[in-house]
């Protein structure tokens, strides 16, 4: 292997400097992952137990060392155990990104392509949203291409039918026994609803995102998925995709988002939510500007 200088006694090769480069690249992916969950925390009180180890390994408290090293020997399976949540993550970013997942195999062939423009009719969904945002009637449904969901589907009520507004909108009925929870919509039909979604524990979400937000949070970041929300307190609707919120979004803005995904494979778009947060500073920022120039009037 070429090789490039030396620092003392150390060879430095193009081979070392391409390892160095591709373990930087892979902790810069752990932590966008990580960042703004508990697992940062979770993280660095695993770090500081490691370092504590070190010391009192060196000092030789045999007792201390002894307790703490029998913990550093199971430390694979307890960063397993700890970070499940930030692997899965990891894993199914890489599961479809990779050249041979089903999407990207075999989206350029023909049959592909026609198969894809077939679809189903968004439009019951996107009319089903507006009149439940325009009654404040609060709503959750995911849309899945790839899966049925089943684990998810499951721990709710099997309907497997057909979309339509009046179906959503009996569904997600206030005095309806179905509408505590998410629908899962994939292939065109309605899979399930009353539907139990995983929570994001982010710790950084602004303060008007409750726990229907908080689930399609949570959801688009465990699956492969698009989940759009309907608030109950103001009835604005948004989606959340890949771990990101676009919130207060139109019925074309979330046409468009829902096709995206359906049909076109969308790219990384927009900010996370740091740009919600940022907007409503801003917001707050233009206000507060506006009540002290009326004061000065």
């Amino acid at each position: 292997m070429i090789l490039l200088f030396r620092i003392g006694f150390l060879n430095v090769r193009l081979l070392d400097l391409i390892d160095i480069l591709l373990v930087s690249i892979l902790l810069f992916q752990v932590y966008k992952l990580m960042k703004g969950s508990v697992a940062v925390k979770v993280f660095l009180g695993f770090l500081s137990l490691y370092l504590i180890f070190l010391i009192v390994k060196a000092v030789e408290m045999e007792l201390l060392t002894a307790i703490l090293g029998q913990f550093m020997g199971v430390g694979v399976l307890a960063v397993i155990i700890l970070f499940q949540q930030e692997i899965r993550k990891f894993l199914l970013l890489i599961g479809k990104t990779t050249v041979l997942e089903r999407e990207n195999l075999f989206k350029k062939f023909p049959w592909r392509r026609n198969a894809q423009e077939k679809g189903f009719n968004i439009t019951p969904i996107i009319e089903a949203a507006k009149t439940l945002g325009g009654s404040n009637t609060g709503a959750l449904i995911v849309f899945s291409k790839s899966s049925e969901l089943k684990f998810y589907a499951e721990s709710g009520d099997r309907i497997d039918a057909v979309v339509s507004k009046r179906l959503l909108l009996a569904i997600f009925n206030k005095f309806s026994p179905l509408h505590d929870g998410a629908v899962i919509i994939y292939d065109g039909k309605i899979k399930a609803a009353r539907c139990i979604l995983p929570v994001s524990e982010r710790d950084d979400l602004p303060a008007q995102f409750g726990l229907r937000h908080r689930a399609a949070l949570g959801m688009s970041e465990a699956t492969d998925t698009l989940v759009l929300v309907v608030s109950e307190e103001t009835g604005q609707m948004s989606v959340a995709r890949n771990g990101v919120v676009y919130h207060n979004l139109s019925a074309q803005e979330i046409r468009k988002k829902v096709n995206d995904y359906l049909f076109e494979e969308s790219s990384d778009e927009e900010g996370p939510v740091e740009s919600l947060i940022k907007e409503d500073a801003k917001k707050a920022e233009k206000e507060k500007k506006g009540k002290e120039a009326k004061a000065a009037s």
